[in-house]
């Protein structure tokens, strides 16, 4: 899709990006919150801002990837080799 997407579509936070600061998340009362890994089962397996992070890094990768041209539209994070 190009051009901007819909935003709002959460119901209890405000997510939010700044070019460069990345995401954050916040409550609509105006408090803190994180990003979080769940599983299907609802374990938290990764929280906090390193999940932020991550998570705005690949977007970024994805997006400049699209915009040079690469042709690699997809882009994956994994632990570093040996933490597997």
């Amino acid at each position: 899709m190009i051009g901007v997407p819909a935003t709002g579509g959460l119901a209890s936070v405000t997510l939010s990006a700044v070019c460069f600061e990345g995401l954050s998340v916040r409550t609509h009362e105006g408090r803190k919150a994180q990003l979080a890994i769940i599983d299907e089962h609802g374990n938290v397996i990764e929280a906090g801002p390193t999940v932020a992070r991550e998570a705005w890094n690949v977007t970024l990768a994805c997006y400049k990837n699209f915009l040079i041209g690469e042709g690699h539209l997809r882009v994956f994070s994994s632990p570093p080799a040996g933490l597997q």
